[in-house]
């Protein structure tokens, strides 16, 4: 980079698409921005323009440092070097205090709400505005009635958010930061949580924004809505913007590329399953959880073998619930299983570990909390589960060299960067992290692999590593079971398709009949029936 001002990179275009040009300055433009963590050089001479009024990507890899840049805007950090202009003028962000006063709100991947306090309470916290809440509480409610007018946010300010649709708690977000004054929204992956039709909802009243004046800027992963969404994309690898494009010229295939530094495979690529006979059987499964409320309420379903199985559903349905319980995690309330005919559920061995032995491979949703330990080895987490194999023991100890050949023949096989068993697994990306994850679980050959969130947090790179592994499994004649949020993962990996609503099975779909639309319409809770 050559601390130009925004423009600089691989690639350049016009900024804009959708709206008219402005002739005035940027709504918000980033100069050299310089950002360091130790001997992290997170954000290097980052250069970048979002024009008024329009809608704008940011995309990279994991640690591309694209939070990072949008954290400095924010007030959550300071830059160590460079200008951050609003409306063409020097900026001094410090808090987000200071972003909220320089017209600058931002609605985050996990909601920033009280769940008790009703829609207006949570809107005018924080900004009272006197020494007593009935005249703020007042001038509150007639600002969000007319916001609600004016964009089309209708939601009831005196529903207690805790009893709202994740979707209708967006709404209050980008309902706070209006209030607050803001002109540029950041809105960090803002459909992690959403249906489909939730989705189409939020584009609409962003491009409504957009519409009226107010600029918008959204960190994403997912490329097809930077083509839907976006008047312009600003890519981001290893700290550094590598372009600044328009939307309309350029394409998903490229931007794959430029993320990663090399061409990608978006698509899945699988031949037809061939499914053998029934290798897990699951009947009439209920999961209680520590509260004593059901999560899974009495879930039926089969995996053959050689068929990868998915599970949609919007997260905190019971997917979670039902994947802990069938690897001996959660204990079962009710219910059957069967692993090959056999009926395991009312036996000692349905435990973690009973499991693993009889070939059930477990990988979880969360690979730092329940899949590693981070302060553990590269070499020892390989074998977390496995550790009482008597190929790593010794007579006292537990053999070294054989863990660390062991673990370095998966880092190889599975191309984790960098190959070191010895360094901790704290010091490994989360795609990287996947991937010892995933080779611990899958190298050891099991009859059937329970999976939750397989690439959460990883970048595309690593994305289409681990889905071709999924399908080599299951050519291999291995039953899958696939927990995903994700419907693009869900749609290109699965066989067959089950929908969860509330700790309920609501349908079941073969892959070739699934639509987005059709599995969002069953992931709010509508009937197969009523869906099709």
């Amino acid at each position: 980079m050559t601390g130009n001002r925004a423009g600089d990179g691989i690639v350049q275009g016009r900024l804009g698409g959708g709206p008219p040009p402005d002739p005035g300055p940027p709504a918000l433009e980033l100069v050299g921005i310089d950002k360091w963590f130790g001997a992290n050089h997170a954000n290097r001479n980052v250069s970048l323009a979002v024009r008024r009024g329009s809608i704008h990507g940011v995309i990279g890899e994991n640690g591309a440092g694209k939070s990072t840049i949008m954290s400095i805007v924010y007030g959550y950090l300071r830059a160590d070097g460079g200008t951050v202009l609003v409306n063409g003028k020097p900026a001094d962000i410090r808090t987000p205090r200071d972003a909220i006063a320089a017209g600058i709100g931002m609605v985050h991947q996990h909601f920033m709400l009280v769940d008790t306090f009703t829609v207006v309470e949570n809107v005018l916290l924080g900004a009272e505005g006197g020494a007593t809440l009935a005249p703020g509480l007042a001038r509150a409610r007639g600002e969000l009635e007319r916001l609600e007018r004016e964009y089309a946010l209708e939601v009831d300010v005196d529903a207690v958010v805790g009893d709202l649709p994740v979707g209708l708690q967006q709404r209050v977000e980008i309902l706070k930061a209006l209030y607050r004054g803001a002109d540029l929204l950041i809105l960090d992956e803002p459909t992690g949580v959403l249906t489909p039709q939730e989705a189409d909802h939020l584009f609409c009243i962003l491009r409504a924004l957009r519409d009226q004046g107010k600029t918008i800027i959204i960190i994403t992963h997912k490329l097809r809505e930077i083509m839907e969404l976006t008047d312009a994309v600003t890519v981001m690898r290893r700290g550094e913007v590598v372009a600044n494009v328009r939307t309309a010229e350029t394409g998903r295939d490229q931007l794959a590329e430029l993320m990663v530094g090399r061409k990608v495979l978006l698509r899945v690529d699988k031949k037809p399953a061939e499914p053998g006979p029934v290798v897990l059987d699951v009947r009439g499964l209920t999961v209680v959880d520590r509260s004593g409320v059901a999560r899974v309420k009495g879930v039926s379903l089969s995996v053959r073998a050689g068929e990868i199985v998915g599970i949609a559903g919007v997260s905190g349905n019971g997917q979670s619930e039902l994947l802990e319980a069938l690897a001996g995690i959660h204990p079962l309330a009710e219910g059957t299983v069967r692993l090959h005919g056999e009926k395991i559920s009312d036996k000692a061995m349905f435990t973690a570990r009973g499991l693993r032995r009889a070939g059930v491979a477990h990988v979880p949703e969360d690979r730092q909390k329940v899949g590693l330990v981070t302060s553990f080895s590269a070499s020892e987490c390989a074998v977390l589960g496995y550790h009482d194999d008597p190929r790593y023991n010794g007579r006292i100890l537990m053999d070294r060299g054989a863990m660390l050949g062991r673990c370095q023949a998966e880092m190889k096989s599975y191309d984790v960067r960098p190959p070191l068993p010895g360094l901790r697994a704290a010091n490994f990306s989360g795609g990287n992290q996947q991937k010892i994850v995933l080779a611990r679980e899958i190298e050891r050959n099991p009859d059937v692999l329970l999976v939750g969130q397989p690439t959460r947090g990883v970048d595309i790179g690593a994305i289409e590593f681990i889905h071709r592994r999924l399908v080599e499994l299951r050519d291999a004649g291995k039953a899958i079971l696939l927990v995903s949020v994700e419907l693009d993962e869900i749609l290109a990996l699965s066989d067959r398709i089950l929908v969860m609503f509330d700790g309920h099975l609501v349908g079941e779909i073969p892959a070739g009949q699934a639509t987005e639309r059709r599995l969002g319409l069953m992931m709010a809770g509508i009937t197969e029936e009523a869906a099709e």
